[in-house]
C-alpha cells in the first residue's frame, strides 16, 4: 500500500480521511459504482480500469473518502470548456465510456462526472466535503468554479402524476424538495437548465439538470 500522502489529503471527523484516489482504491471504486447508483444502466458505471486511466490523465482531480482502508465515498472529476449556449449533452457522451476522454487539462470549469456516498455513511455531511475539496482544487487551478448535472432523484417516484417539466419547476419555485437537487442548491449549485434523456436511470425518469458553483461561493 502507498505510504507517501497524495496533493490533497485532510482528516475529516471520525477518524475518516479525503484526500485524491490512488491507484489502491480503483477496485473498491468499481464496487461502490454498484452500490451506490444501484438503477443506473450498466454501461453507463465506472470500472476499475477506467479509473486507472483517470489518474495518468487527471489525478489532481479524482477524489475519495476512507475509513481505514475502506473507501466509502468518492468523486470523480474533469476540466472542460463550457459553452453555456449550447449545453446539450447526455452523461454517455461526457464520460466517453468511462476513458475521462473529454478531459481538456487547459479547460477553464472543474465538471463533476459522478459524486456518491455508501450508504451507511450518509447524513454526516461528507457529500458537502468532497464538494468542499472540489472547489479547494478549482481555485487552486484558477478555474471558474464547477459544473455538473444533478440527477432528479425524487422524479421516478411522481413521474405517472406531473412531467419532469412541471418537477423542475417546482423545484425552482422551492415548491418541491428533491433528494438530490435541493441538497445541492443548499451547497451553493445554481440550476441553468433542464437536461431531459440525460442519464439511462429510471430513479430519475432519465432527466438531469445542470447546475454550477462559481469560484466566487464558499463551500
Amino acid at each position: 500500500m502507498t505510504t507517501e500522502k497524495p496533493a490533497y489529503y485532510q482528516l475529516i471527523p471520525d477518524g475518516l480521511v479525503v484526500q485524491n484516489t490512488r491507484a489502491e482504491h480503483v477496485e473498491q471504486l468499481e464496487e461502490l459504482q454498484k452500490i451506490i447508483f444501484p438503477t443506473l444502466s450498466s454501461e453507463e458505471h465506472i470500472r476499475a480500469v477506467h479509473y486507472l486511466r483517470h489518474l495518468e490523465v487527471f489525478p489532481e482531480g479524482q477524489f475519495v473518502i476512507t475509513d481505514k482502508d475502506h473507501v466509502i465515498g468518492m468523486t470523480t472529476t474533469m476540466r472542460t470548456n463550457f459553452d453555456f449556449a449550447n449545453y446539450e449533452h447526455t452523461f454517455a457522451e461526457t464520460i466517453a465510456g468511462g476513458w475521462l476522454t473529454n478531459h481538456n487539462p487547459n479547460g477553464d470549469w472543474l465538471y463533476g462526472l459522478d459524486m456518491g456516498i455508501l450508504p451507511a455513511y450518509r447524513g454526516r455531511g461528507l457529500a458537502r466535503i468532497l464538494y468542499r475539496a472540489r472547489h479547494e482544487m478549482a481555485k487552486l487551478l484558477g478555474l471558474k468554479g464547477q459544473l455538473t448535472v444533478g440527477m432528479m432523484s425524487g422524479y421516478g417516484a411522481v413521474s405517472s402524476q406531473m412531467s419532469g417539466e412541471t418537477y423542475y419547476q417546482e423545484l425552482l419555485t422551492g415548491k418541491r424538495k428533491d433528494p438530490t437537487l435541493s441538497k445541492q442548491m443548499k451547497i451553493g449549485f445554481e440550476p441553468i437548465a433542464l437536461m431531459p434523456e440525460h442519464v439511462n436511470d429510471p430513479v430519475c425518469g432519465n432527466y438531469g439538470v445542470l447546475i454550477k458553483l462559481d469560484i466566487s461561493k464558499d463551500v
